[in-house]
């Protein structure tokens, strides 16, 4: 296994970076999703007439379904055992803040998994309420948290 790190070969072609020769570590990461409701749809959640259903817990189950397909999403992404999935929803008037939290013990981290966890989870909230309001927003992807591995820990500043 090469001591740097690259996702090219050397013809600067896309490769799968070698991992095989790495110890398995814990590791965890957390990533966050915003989702702009809209008044519409704020005012049909809270009368619990939503034609799909319960929004926020087909949400949560579609983002710990994504965390354990990420290698099928990301083509340089590595197969590895999710061996933790959390998805936390939190609605406060017309806004739903996702947060995802996956944890496993491999030869690579999670941030992926917690990254698409928490992209899914808002997809779902949307593909859930377009038929009220197809002004929904999703926006403020990002990584919080990673911890483990060669690089360690990894906290993002407010």
């Amino acid at each position: 296994m090469s001591d740097h790190f690259t996702h090219l070969d050397e013809r600067g072609a896309a490769r799968m970076v070698d991992v095989t020769q790495k110890t398995p570590t814990v590791r965890y990461a957390t990533a966050r999703a915003v989702v702009e409701l809209g008044p519409k749809v704020a005012a049909v959640m809270d009368d619990g007439s939503v034609p799909k259903g319960d929004v926020l817990a087909v949400a949560r189950i579609a983002g710990i379904a994504a965390a354990k397909r990420v290698p099928d999403l990301l083509p340089l992404a590595h197969v590895i055992g999710v061996h933790m999935a959390r998805v936390d929803l939190e609605r406060d008037g017309e806004t739903i803040v996702i947060t995802a939290e996956c944890g496993t013990a491999d030869r690579t981290g999670v941030e992926m998994e917690a990254l698409t966890a928490a992209s899914v989870a808002a997809l779902a909230v949307v593909d859930m309420v377009k038929g009220i309001d197809k002004a929904v927003r999703i926006g403020g992807v990002e990584l919080l948290s990673k911890s483990g591995g060669k690089s360690g820990s990894w906290v993002r500043e407010s």
